[in-house]
């Protein structure tokens, strides 16, 4: 067994091991390095006191085996091993292969941006700046051969992981990826019919066509079933006319909008002429339809009006904006219609005999955003626990007097800190597998029950997801000190682009209500 690399390094068992050393592969050979390992090892611990004593002694029981009573000089005092009686050899490569089937994904991913720094975002870009840099970003994604839509059309469980990858790169890459392929692309898949597939796939795919999302208004953002943005059906042109009532319809917030969306799927209310000729409208309530924004130079279309959302809090590489339509016409085909159609003369059908079962069918088609950013979430909380954990290894302060100083890592305050955080961040990526796993099950069977249950359970673990990061990433950032505070080290960039995880793909708050009515739904029944 041979670990490379040269050096000391701490391991999560805080144990030291001296890493390059071959322990070969004959008894004979093995005890020789083993020999060679524990000598290297008390010379460097020569000048050091009683902890590191303890630790030399802990670590000659791993290589060769000691008595019971050498075993329990891991005690409570001055380590981290607490009621263990030994520390086993680890092996990460073996945990990474057990929990991380799609690693090689990974790896691909982080060696594009590895071996291109100049892909990297800095932390002192302008939002101008930071916006050009993500979509260089995702276009060499496209380039390596990373098409995050065909995962999405093909194999969920990729595209989730893709998510997860693309968190610790740039969460503003992740964001603008997940509009582009989750959202409007996901709305002309799930939502739309192989009519639509035909004309937008392609051109979506290679962000020929970037578009947008265009359901939050300025007064209305959770209760989607109050949208206002209209669409009347005029039957003497075969047009769908969009228009925008009033400043509270102004979509508001919509990703991609700000510079680079041509297109949108836009959630507006759908009206037909009655059909007793009297001159009334009809509204079925809320449907999607497709609406151009942009020409091919990037000027706004007749009609339609897009402001920039300007700075925000976090997440500045995403070009959110404002879009107001003017009595906009689109073909009557641009009627995402899966669920529901309207022919020439106005006639509203739909296989859903109910306004409320197809505004759920509708929603529930856009459960997949809740999961990816469970996804994304789990990735930050992956990535900010290890960035607090290694710098807190290395860390030292304080000590005996005439010793070294003890790694921050070895205080009892730091661990109580920190390794909560690590074992939650264990439990969440298997809870994020288990949720991946039934969403892959529901969109191949289309059963009813486990439609229900994916809806329920995206919607509490994203709520509950976002809020631990949420508040695990100030942890860490605390736990690193003043060094923490740098941007560099990013755990306060991850925070501010973090926080509108709890907001947006559904309110926390509003989210939990659903889980707690699904659970009480259960109770009565």
């Amino acid at each position: 067994e041979c670990w490379h690399a040269s050096g000391f390094v701490r391991c999560r068992c805080f144990c030291l091991v001296y890493r390059g050393t071959t322990l070969g592969t004959t008894p004979g050979s093995t005890q020789r390095a083993r020999a060679a390992i524990l000598q290297r090892v008390h010379k460097h611990y020569t000048q050091m006191g009683s902890l590191a004593t303890r630790r030399l002694r802990v670590l000659t029981n791993q290589l060769v085996g000691g008595s019971e009573q050498d075993a329990l000089l891991l005690s409570r005092e001055g380590t981290a091993g607490g009621a263990v009686r030994s520390l086993p050899r680890f092996d990460p490569y073996i945990m990474e292969t057990y929990l991380d089937d799609l690693r090689e994904m990974k790896r691909q991913v982080y060696d594009l941006f590895k071996y291109k720094p100049e892909l990297l975002t800095g932390p002192e870009l302008s939002k101008e700046d930071h916006r050009a840099m993500v979509r260089t970003q995702l276009r060499a994604l496209l380039e390596e051969g990373i098409n995050p839509l065909s995962f999405f059309d093909r194999d969920y469980k990729k595209y989730f992981y893709l998510a997860e990858c693309l968190s610790m790169v740039d969460l503003s890459l992740m964001v603008k990826s997940g509009v582009q392929y989750s959202l409007w692309g996901g709305s002309v898949l799930n939502l739309g019919t192989e009519q639509h597939r035909r004309a937008y796939f392609d051109d979506i795919g290679s962000f020929r066509l970037p578009g947008c999302f265009a359901m939050t208004e300025l007064k209305h953002g959770s209760n989607v079933a109050a949208l206002q943005t209209e669409a009347v059906l005029d039957v003497l042109t075969d047009e769908w006319v969009v228009n925008t009532p009033d400043e509270g319809a102004i979509k508001w917030w919509i990703g991609n909008a700000a510079e680079d969306g041509r297109a949108a799927t836009v959630f507006a209310r759908l009206k037909v002429p009655a059909q007793d000729g009297q001159g009334g409208l009809v509204d079925h309530g809320v449907h999607a339809f497709i609406v151009p924004l942009r020409d091919e130079a990037g000027r706004c279309l007749p009609g339609v009006e897009i402001h920039d959302c300007g700075y925000k809090v976090g997440l500045n590489g995403v070009d959110n904006g404002a879009i107001r339509f003017s009595h906009v016409r689109v073909p009557r085909v641009n009627l995402l219609d899966r669920f529901a159609t309207v022919d020439k003369s106005g006639r509203y059908s739909s296989p859903l005999t109910s306004e409320g079962r197809r505004f759920a069918a509708t929603l529930g088609e856009l459960t997949g955003g809740r999961v990816g950013l469970t996804c994304g979430s789990v990735g930050v909380l992956k990535g900010a626990v290890t960035i607090a954990i290694r710098y807190s290894a290395g860390r030292q302060q304080f000590g005996p007097p005439d010793s070294a100083e003890v790694s921050v890592l070895d205080y009892q305050s730091t661990q109580l800190k920190l390794m909560p955080l690590l074992a939650t961040a264990y439990c969440l990526h298997f809870a994020k597998d288990h949720l991946v796993n039934l969403y892959c099950d529901m969109k191949r069977t289309k059963d009813a029950l486990l439609i229900e249950e994916v809806h329920s359970l995206s919607a509490g673990l994203k709520a509950y997801t976002t809020a631990y990061t949420q508040d695990a990433l100030s942890v860490c950032r605390e736990a690193c000190g003043g060094h923490g505070y740098a941007a560099i080290n990013r755990l306060g960039q991850l925070r501010s682009d973090h926080d509108i995880f709890q907001t947006f793909e559904g309110d926390n708050t509003v989210l939990l209500q659903q889980v707690t009515g699904t659970l009480l739904k259960g109770y009565r029944a």
